[in-house]
């Protein structure tokens, strides 16, 4: 008898140390990848947005990005004129060409809202069905991902064991963000926007085998950050192989 209450109490003693521990994310090979193409000046986006923001909130095996293209910026709709997304890159806008140009299945083009999945496959970003499909099929060459906050900012360690290579992308985003909308397309509404990228710098390549990576970063008070791993095929963008959140800090 005292011998099982022990074994209990270990038992939840473990469970309480790994799911209280603050200063540690990780992935598993189930994980996928949601990167929204969208701008504040994109009449349909807003749905599109809504549908990210279920995602945030309703899978945790999804690591959901928003990047803010820069191709609306100066479109004139009528009497409200233009408005510039003060989100907007040409980077983002450069990395959907990408994918363009890259070997997707589903919808591809350059196009707002569009929703790209594991680097894979494309699709209308409020087309919920057909991300839910491709949500559901999983990645098997996908790798473990886990990322540890240090005293310099994250340290991130990939499995191994496999012929491929990738590039290392640390991202960093705003959790969350409202904007009035005074001109364009969206005039007189206020939208919310989550996890907007803010950057995204390469932090070292994987080459098959198991890795360390340290990366100095820090993070802002509403920041959050996420680690791609991602194939490159002639400088577009491929499929993503790994990926995890960064922990809170």
């Amino acid at each position: 008898m005292i011998n099982r209450y022990f074994s209990i109490w270990q038992s939840l003693f473990y469970f309480i140390v790994i799911v209280g521990m603050p200063n540690a994310a990780s992935a598993d090979k189930s994980v996928s990848v949601v990167e929204l193409f969208t701008s504040h000046g994109c009449y349909s986006c807003p749905a599109a947005d809504a549908h990210l923001s279920d995602l945030i909130n309703d899978r945790t095996d999804v690591i959901a990005l928003e990047f803010h293209v820069d191709y609306w910026d100066t479109l004139v709709w009528g009497s409200d004129g233009s408005w510039k997304d003060p989100f907007s890159s040409p980077e983002y806008t450069q990395r959907q060409r990408g994918y363009h140009a890259a070997n997707l299945n589903g919808r591809r083009g350059v196009y707002t809202p569009q929703m790209v999945v594991d680097g894979r496959f494309a699709a209308v970003g409020s087309d919920r069905k057909s991300i839910k499909k491709a949500l559901s099929k999983k990645n098997d060459s996908s790798l473990n991902v886990s990322v540890e906050s240090t005293t310099s900012g994250m340290s991130i360690m990939l499995d191994g064991d496999a012929s491929d290579s990738a590039q290392v992308w640390l991202v960093t985003f705003d959790r969350k963000k409202t904007t009035d909308i005074p001109r364009g397309e969206n005039a007189g509404k206020t939208l919310d926007n989550h996890h907007i990228v803010k950057s995204m710098q390469s932090v070292g390549d994987w080459k098959g085998a198991a890795t360390t990576i340290q990366a100095n970063i820090t993070l802002a008070k509403g920041e959050g950050c996420a680690v791609l791993v991602q194939s490159l095929s002639y400088d577009t963008p491929g499929p993503i192989m790994g990926a995890s959140y960064c922990p809170k800090t």
